[in-house]
Formats: structure tokens, sequence, C-alpha cells
């Protein structure tokens, strides 16, 4: 649908000293982001796009409109299958950052608007194409050219093809959530797609925006939102397996503080991660500090680091894959699989596929697919 440029950031693990305290954080997975999230109004310093895939970072009127469009789309496209919040939450994560810091209205009008760089083939957030007015300005702002609008970011002409109205207004605006998320949703249906099948899935991101990164990123975000959105079946969970998951589980929506938690809970993190984010005025959980939490629980006191708790019970190689993972694992992941002293991050796997995660500054606790993170090195079993 529109050109992409790749934008990647790694956070790497150190051990940063404050009152001996050594700290793990978080590598990211490379997102894919549109070259049009390049906002004209409000812009960020990160491209419009934060870290994080928890249904908790989602404003929840946004959420609202995503679950009202993931409803409505049988009465526009009834031969579409499979569509879920999750799919339009990918999306308007890479596009937008679901209108973070803008204002949404009940009635779901975003303000400021959103616009992305006009397509004049400058160069600016990566356009060099020249895209003429189609609209008069009507949705766009402009009558000098074209530009993307909205948290779904449409192109005038394309919104003019899919448009709809979700808000009872008896108006289909690419600047209201309502009626954008359902627009999104006729758009990645087409003529009556089969959403539940992975093949077709990622043929309606690749028509969206004709990029396999873009396509990647938006799948992985698609990925922890579903995880995020269920809890796990710890039906035939029990014992002390039980109790470290779900005092992990307990601490969903605790802020990350770099630093932050201990045996006793959440606590004051430190300063500072790799790229200067302090844990000093949050009251929360690291990675390593969630997981000395959880298995404190149970009378298992871990190291600090998530480097050092590798080294308690049996370890699971990378190379067994994420299958020889039980409920109650410590997962692991690393800069040099193989390597032990490169892993960065620690979660608590839940089962499913999934796990308890600190992720990074800027997040919170939360259930994540194993994949959700970069550079598996296995697990640890320690129950």
């Amino acid at each position: 649908m529109r050109s992409t440029r790749r934008r990647a950031a790694r956070w790497w693990c150190v051990l940063a000293v404050l009152g001996f305290a050594a700290v793990c954080c978080a590598a990211p997975v490379g997102n894919a982001i549109s070259a049009y999230v390049a906002l004209k109004t409000g812009a960020r310093g990160d491209g419009g796009i934060a870290e994080g895939g928890s249904a908790a970072d989602i404003p929840p009127r946004m959420l609202t409109a995503y679950k009202k469009a993931a409803a409505q789309i049988g009465k526009h496209v009834p031969q579409c299958r499979g569509m879920r919040w999750p799919i339009l939450a990918g999306i308007a994560k890479v596009e937008s950052n679901h209108a973070v810091g803008r204002n949404i209205a009940a009635g779901g009008d975003i303000r400021p608007k959103i616009y992305g760089v006009l397509l004049n083939g400058s160069g600016a957030g990566g356009n060099t194409t020249v895209f003429p007015d189609t609209d008069n300005g009507r949705w766009d702002g402009t009558a000098n050219g074209e530009r993307a609008v909205g948290p779904f970011q449409f192109l005038p002409s394309t919104w003019e093809g899919v448009g709809k109205d979700a808000s009872g207004d008896k108006s289909a605006d690419p600047h209201n959530a309502d009626d954008a998320a359902l627009g999104a949703a006729v758009y990645l249906c087409g003529t009556g797609r089969d959403l539940t099948k992975q093949s077709q899935l990622k043929a309606a991101f690749f028509q969206y925006n004709r990029s396999r990164q873009y396509v990647a990123g938006v799948l992985g975000w698609v990925e922890q939102y579903t995880a995020d959105g269920k809890d796990p079946d710890l039906k035939n969970v029990t014992g002390k397996v039980r109790t470290v998951i779900e005092a992990a589980l307990a601490q969903r929506g605790v802020p990350y503080s770099w630093g932050g938690g201990n045996a006793g809970g959440k606590s004051t993190g430190i300063c500072c991660s790799p790229s200067g984010k302090s844990g000093a005025g949050i009251k929360g959980f690291d990675c390593s500090g969630l997981t000395l939490y959880a298995y404190a629980k149970v009378g298992i006191r871990l190291p600090r680091v998530a480097a050092a708790q590798a080294g308690v019970g049996k370890r699971i190689p990378a190379g067994l894959g994420t299958s020889a993972l039980k409920a109650g694992d410590l997962v692991f992941y690393a800069t040099a699989p193989g390597r032990d002293f490169t892993i960065y991050h620690v979660g608590i796997y839940v089962g499913g596929g999934k796990m308890v995660n600190a992720p990074r500054p800027g997040t919170v606790v939360r259930l994540d697919s194993v994949h959700a993170m970069s550079g598996f090195a296995g697990g640890a079993r320690l129950l």
C-alpha cells in the first residue's frame, strides 16, 4: 500500500551497579514502520512508534474501535472469515501507535488529526514517488498533493473505496477511530478472505503495504496482542509451578522499571538503561526482578541478573526449541545464543507458546509470545 523503512532497536544486557544490584534489560523485535508515519503534528523522536505489544498499551477507546470493527465486518463483507481485533491492532500499532498522544473523543473523533508526510517525491519520510491530490484536501488537509491520514494511514484515494460509517454519524471519516478501524477491516478482508489461514492473512497485510518487512512486523504485533488477550490454560498446572506462574501473572500491568523488583515485590528502579531510561522514579519490575519475585514465592532464591539465572536448575538447550519448555520454566534470550554470558533477557513460560514478560522501559508486565523477543537461548527448569 505504501513504501516502508525498517527501524530496529536493541537493548543490550549490562550489569548496572548501584547498591550492588545487577540489572537485566530487553531487546525488542525489530519492527517495520511505515514511511508515512512521520507525523506532521505531534511528531515523536522515535518515528511515532513506541515499544510494547500489550493490550494495556492501547488507549481504551481505540481498543473499543478495533473490537467493534471486528464485530461489524460481517455486515460489510459477509464472506470474510477470521477477522479479530488483534489483526487491526497490529496494523494500527505500526501505522500510528494507536493514536497515542491524541485526544480520542467518546464518539471516536481523533484530534489533532494524524497526517503523514506530503507524498511529493521529496524523500521526506521515505517517499520518492509523487502522488497527485485526489480529494482537494478534504481528508488530508492539502490540495497540493496526497498524504496518508488517520490512525490506519489511508491514502484519500484508498479511503474513498473502503471508507465506512461505523460511528453512526452518517459520515465515513478516516480521522474517526470507529470508521477507520472498520475501513481497515474491509480493506483487509477484500472480497472475502479467510484470515484464519496464515497465507491469506499475510496476503492481506502485503496488500496493505507491499513489503515483507512490514508484513513480518505486523504479524509480530498480532501475535503479541493475541497472546496478551488470553489467559493461559493452567488447568493441568499444580503445586509450586502454579504458585510461581500465578505470582507472575498477578503483576500484569505493573510498569517496567530498570533495576526494579526483588523477592518482596515491585520496587523503585535505578538509572540508567542503555538508552538512558531511568527506573529511579518508577515502582515496578525489570525482567529478572520479576522472575526473582515469582520464584521467591516457593522459596527459591535466584541471582539478580538474567545471565546468572541461567545457571540455576536444569538447563534446556536452545537447540531443543521452544517445544521443550514446560510451564514454570525460565526462558532466556541472548545476543549470541549458545553463549550464556550474552543472555540479556528472561521470562517465565506458562505454556501454549506464551510467557509472562517484563519486556523493556516504557512497557508493562504482560503475557507475550515466546517469539516476542529475539535470540532464543533455551530455558531452565527449577521445579
